[in-house]
């Protein structure tokens, strides 16, 4: 039904992980979860950081707290988004572009020792 190349569908996946990234976890998204949830971060006995997830409210906004605070899920809705923009919005795929390189970006980083 769909015809995709490798390299565009290599472009989905990294666009798809930057995104879902940058809603959960960066601080420059933050505002978009304030509302829903607070992160607090504690000190263990190890001496290391545990984060601390609090949700607000009750019913929906709960429910938008918690679909945030999970990289699983809000993976999907991602995927979902910009697949969407690839097939049916081709305007935005320099922006896809954009988050692929950025995702691939973050990934290498992530697996860099220092």
């Amino acid at each position: 039904m769909f015809g995709i190349d490798w390299i565009d569908l290599v472009i989905l996946i990294l666009a798809s992980y930057r995104l879902t990234r940058l809603i959960v976890f960066d601080e420059i998204t933050s505002f978009i979860r304030r509302p829903f949830l607070s992160v607090s971060y504690q000190e263990n006995e190890a001496g290391q950081l545990v984060e601390s997830i609090e949700f607000k409210g009750k019913g929906l906004r709960y429910w938008f707290g918690v679909l945030l605070s999970c990289h699983w899920c809000v993976g999907i809705w991602s995927s979902l988004g910009v697949v969407l923009l690839y097939f049916y919005f081709p305007l935005f795929n320099l922006l896809l572009i954009i988050l692929a390189v950025a995702g691939a970006a973050a990934f290498i980083q992530s697996k860099a020792e220092y």
